[in-house]
């Protein structure tokens, strides 16, 4: 079946794995970062109402104030975007846009009660319909893990730094 393939397609799986260290990676890293960054934007340009959840935030994003919580995560997400779509840093700003996602999940998209798992499953959702919608940021802790686990690949200035360096 592989040489079938190869013959008929004209590529390996090595190519095909290779690319996906080049584009594919890539891609992750552009759709995140161009989310988070647009997020950040709306966090700078907006009003801070992380007073009205700030007792919803898990210890110990709890204790700090809000206003120095929504300063944090408004720079996270403008220069962690941009870092992503460079590739700049790339396991140090998923691993920190991965935790305020967690956070974001916990408490601003979880659902307030439930008391089945299929209730909870009901806030798997894009838009609240009273259940919570927490399906788009768990997307992205999926989008985040290969990140952190591979690194930015091969398109990214995280590659050309470890090259020239090491």
């Amino acid at each position: 079946m592989k040489n079938t393939l190869t013959r008929h397609l004209g590529f390996t799986f090595s190519n095909l794995d290779l690319l996906g260290l080049w584009l594919g990676l890539l891609s992750l890293r552009l759709l995140l970062g161009w989310d988070f960054y647009e997020s950040g934007l709306e966090k700078l340009h907006g009003t801070n109402w992380f007073t009205d959840i700030q007792d919803r935030f898990p210890f110990p994003f709890s204790l700090v104030p809000p206003e120095i919580s929504w300063q944090m995560a408004t720079w996270f997400e403008l220069l962690g975007g941009v870092a992503l779509v460079i590739g700049l840093g790339t396991r140090f700003f998923s691993v920190s846009l991965l935790i305020l996602t967690i956070v974001a999940i916990a408490s601003v998209h979880w659902p307030d009660a439930w008391s089945s798992y299929g209730e909870l499953l009901q806030g798997y959702g894009f838009t609240d319909n009273g259940f919570g919608n927490f399906k788009l940021p768990v997307l992205f802790i999926g989008m985040l893990l290969p990140l952190i686990l591979m690194g930015p690949g091969k398109l990214s200035i995280d590659h050309l730094f470890r090259r020239k360096v090491l």
